[in-house]
């Protein structure tokens, strides 16, 4: 199991990614039961932004709506899957102060705990992929931004974005996946 080092994380926020492990010859059949939703819940934030034709960002959830200092959130992106990917792709979430103060931190994960890499994603399917945000106690953010897209390790590029005119977008194929709220004390 690699966990990130959270000192090495710590600026104005932290992320802790969810669990990494290494499914050997592909997920099982209960694995991908678990990474593949039938329905996105109806309380999540729709986005739209379509990856090379393959892959949309359908929307996501953020359990709690605010955080605050020294508590997390549960973060879940319902990606549908359009056409097949020949590669095993990252997903990369930065987390930034919305104002710009603090450091960004970059945590680039496997898909769905690393149990349903991409290249075995089927068209058709909605695939869940959750991880959880934490904010360190004394942070002076009042609002964090979560950028996700996907990347290949192998090549350091993205999958691009096609539609940027219809998401909120940083020109680079970086996608807002939402803006969570920081309680203040």
């Amino acid at each position: 199991m690699r966990r990130p080092t959270l000192l090495a994380l710590l600026g104005s926020v932290s992320l802790l990614s969810a669990c990494i492990v290494e499914a050997p010859g592909g997920a099982s059949p209960n694995e991908r039961r678990q990474a593949v939703v039938s329905q996105v819940p109806p309380l999540s934030v729709r986005n739209g932004a379509n990856f090379e034709d393959k892959v949309e960002l359908v929307a996501a959830t953020v359990q709690p709506g605010r955080i605050a200092p020294n508590e997390g959130a549960r973060v879940t992106a319902y990606f549908k899957v359009l056409k097949p990917l020949e590669e095993d792709y990252m997903i990369f979430v930065h987390v930034e102060d919305a104002e710009g103060r603090a450091e960004r931190l970059n945590v680039d994960h496997k898909p769905a705990g690393g149990l349903y890499p991409t290249t075995q994603w089927k068209p058709g399917e909605t695939v869940k992929d959750e991880f959880n945000i934490v904010l360190p106690p004394g942070s002076a953010a009042r609002a964090l931004n979560l950028w996700v897209g996907f990347w290949d390790p192998k090549t350091d590029a993205r999958l691009q974005l096609k539609n940027p005119d219809a998401v909120r977008n940083d020109g680079r194929s970086r996608v807002l996946l939402a803006q969570v709220p920081v309680a203040q004390p």
